[in-house]
């Protein structure tokens, strides 16, 4: 067994594997039971120890958690830019899970002077026919993306995508209602225009806006008047 392996198994507690399975029941990778932050220490040890760490990237996971090691010490490393993303396109299709996504791409941490290469980068993702690969292109569009060079593109881009996995409709909801919230006129225009959500994703949206602190009673109020039947 490989030597990252063995320390990763060796974190593992079953109470909280219990717990996590029942949060992420899309996965279809074993669960050891570790959590986040024990996650994130543990790369940044390997990272500091100067562990071979590229050849465990080269592991098939077989668990939840070997999956998200391998996504938080690509995001971790002090590696070039062109370099991260070609861990990254060999990472992407390992994804099978909303907290494997939502958790790897933050942590990434993309810098101001690449987002125009990482917009390139994510957008053949929004056609992938795999739930997650989708997923990977929105939550990227969320953390990096929502500001006023790039907005209008995400509604957009947004509005093509198809894909039917419940991640995928719950993610660009997600992101539509961030857009509501940071740039309401934006997208009550695009709400209130000709779109392609579905019911499904359109009511969501309005729902985790009228869920958030940021929304005045008077525009959750509208908000619930636009709820499709």
């Amino acid at each position: 067994m490989n030597d990252i392996l063995k320390k990763l198994v060796n974190l593992s507690d079953i109470e909280y594997k219990k717990f996590n399975s029942k949060l992420c029941p899309d996965t279809q990778k074993e669960m050891l039971g570790i959590r986040i932050p024990i996650l994130r220490k543990l790369a940044k040890d390997i990272l500091k120890e100067n562990i071979d760490w590229k050849d465990f990237l080269n592991n098939d996971p077989k668990y939840f958690e070997e999956t998200i090691l391998q996504g938080l010490l690509i995001a971790y490393s002090k590696i070039n830019f062109q370099e991260k993303m070609e861990l990254v396109k060999n990472f992407v299709p390992k994804i099978d899970s909303w907290e494997i996504c939502d958790t790897f791409v933050p942590t990434l941490k993309i810098e101001e002077k690449n987002l125009n290469e990482f917009w390139g980068f994510i957008l053949p993702y929004t056609k992938s026919n795999k739930e997650f690969e989708v997923r990977f292109s929105i939550i990227s569009m969320l953390d990096y993306f929502l500001n006023e060079e790039y907005v209008d593109e995400v509604i957009k881009v947004l509005d093509k995508i198809s894909h039917d996995g419940y991640y995928v409709k719950m993610g660009i909801a997600w992101v539509l209602a961030e857009i509501g919230i940071k740039y309401n006129n934006k997208l009550m225009k695009y709400l209130k225009g000709k779109n392609n959500l579905d019911k499904f994703t359109f009511n969501k949206t309005l729902q985790k806006m009228i869920e958030s602190y940021r929304i005045t009673k008077e525009e959750k109020e509208i908000l619930k008047c636009m709820k499709k039947k």
